[in-house]
């Protein structure tokens, strides 16, 4: 029997009622196989878009599970929720969604596959991924040993907001 991982996603949507989405994706977290029915959630914020700003802001959160899945199954399973709740996949990077879920952190473990990249390759650098990061795990080593709390000393808010 394998042991529970932590694991941090990022949520994001800037379509088809933003914060519904969020919630619902809640749900289908709560409901995945293999993985604990508590999810920690953080508070929901409003963020500037990343890529092109014609178009809506984002509702953004990070949410907290608790898995036995493995990285790719939980991937798997997310794109899943991605595609259930509308999401289509288009060539266009950071262009409008229905919703988004990055996997952030898996335990300590750091991958480099041709789909899934372990911490998320730029969450370093995003406002709406460290400072909901840093509302439910403010004591989080990245695994390289870095605090998120210094990252909020060298990530500006850049205009996200509590909802």
């Amino acid at each position: 029997m394998s042991l529970y991982q932590t694991v941090y996603l990022g949520l994001g949507a800037n379509l088809n009622d933003p914060i519904d989405q969020i919630h619902h994706a809640i749900a289908a977290l709560k409901a995945l196989p293999d993985t604990n029915s508590e999810v920690k959630v953080s508070t929901l914020y409003s963020s500037k878009p990343m890529g092109p700003q014609d178009q809506p802001d984002y509702v953004n959160a990070v949410a907290c599970i608790h898995t036995r899945l493995q990285p790719l199954d939980l991937l798997a399973l997310t794109q899943k929720i991605e595609l259930d709740l509308g999401r289509i996949r288009k060539d266009e990077r950071w262009g409008p969604r229905t919703l988004d879920i990055d996997i952030l952190l898996f335990g300590e473990q750091v991958l480099n596959l041709p789909t899934l990249s372990v911490p998320h390759y730029d969450m370093k650098l995003r406002e709406f991924v460290i400072y909901p990061l840093l509302e439910i795990a403010p004591n989080l080593l990245m695994p390289d040993g870095l605090a998120i709390k210094e990252l909020q000393n060298t990530v500006p808010l850049n205009g996200l907001t509590k909802i």
